[in-house]
């Protein structure tokens, strides 16, 4: 089910080698040469309008099979273009397949379960397209910057989320997990841009600035998480995301990838009707 994702020609310069050693220097947070200037963010923008109808296109087809579904997982600091990727890079999916699922700060009934017990419950059944809008590694990240967690906890999770992962795969559900790679200095730009626009006001919180503070004990903590978690079954990409165009780009085109992977097929109507009937 996820040779699609694994093996997508696209991405594949992008995604974490498993096992690999990676570091988040390997990367840059910048859009490559061949996409750089105004011609090379024209030429992205044309792939894009182009992606997105196709993969609304195979959408439609997943949502009539029911043969596999889509879990899409975001990461990345704040202000680096998780809510930019699902306005944009989902903006051509029909509604009725997709959903979209943001993981905050966990409620009293949340802490009083495992780790895993308030996203297992938000996965997306087969024909179904789910996205999360940061996830389970909220627990090997902030819990662990900030020490909510000791480490002897906080380690095992890495097993566990592979674990959890392998589970869901096994069962039926392609997982991407993306890490969007901004700069410090991108980043903040952002963030002060938040002040000055009101539509983009409403999203600034002060905590956007206090976060900074802990910057380097972050890229440790992304570099951990994409070395310990990206495996065949659930790969991570890290795209890079100071140039917003690319990123949309980049995550459209390793989406359509993975969808024409699974080969799916619009079912049988008369099929449909005669096993309906038993």
């Amino acid at each position: 089910m996820t040779e699609g994702s694994a093996e997508t020609s696209v991405g594949l310069k992008y995604r974490v080698k498993p096992g690999s050693k990676f570091r988040l220097e390997d990367i840059s947070a910048d859009c490559p040469d061949l996409f750089k200037g105004k011609e090379g963010k024209e030429k992205a923008e044309r792939h894009i309008v182009d992606n997105l109808e196709q993969i609304g296109s195979l959408q439609n087809v997943l949502y009539a099979s029911r043969k596999a579904a889509l879990l899409v997982v975001l990461q990345g600091i704040d202000a680096a273009g998780k809510d930019g990727v699902i306005k944009h890079v989902l903006s051509g999916v029909n509604p009725q397949g997709c959903f979209v699922r943001s993981f905050k700060v966990p409620t009293e009934e949340e802490r009083l379960h495992d780790v895993l017990w308030r996203v297992h419950r938000h996965t997306p059944e087969r024909g179904v397209i789910g996205i999360f809008n940061r996830s389970h590694y909220e627990e090997v990240l902030v819990a662990r910057v900030h020490k909510l967690k000791p480490k002897s906890i906080w380690q095992k999770h890495y097993e566990q989320f592979n674990a959890f992962e392998k589970m869901l795969s096994d069962n039926g559900t392609v997982i991407l997990k993306f890490f969007l790679r901004v700069t410090q200095e991108e980043q903040l730009r952002r963030i002060e841009e938040r002040l000055t626009r009101p539509d983009k006001k409403w999203k600034y919180s002060p905590s956007d600035l206090v976060e900074r503070e802990y910057w380097d004990d972050y890229q440790r903590a992304y570099e951990d998480m994409l070395n310990k978690c990206s495996t065949e079954y659930a790969p991570w990409f890290v795209i890079p995301s100071d140039k917003k165009w690319f990123r949309n780009y980049l995550v459209s085109a390793i989406l359509l990838d993975t969808l024409k992977g699974l080969d799916l097929k619009y079912p049988d109507a008369k099929q449909e009707l005669a096993n309906q009937g038993h």
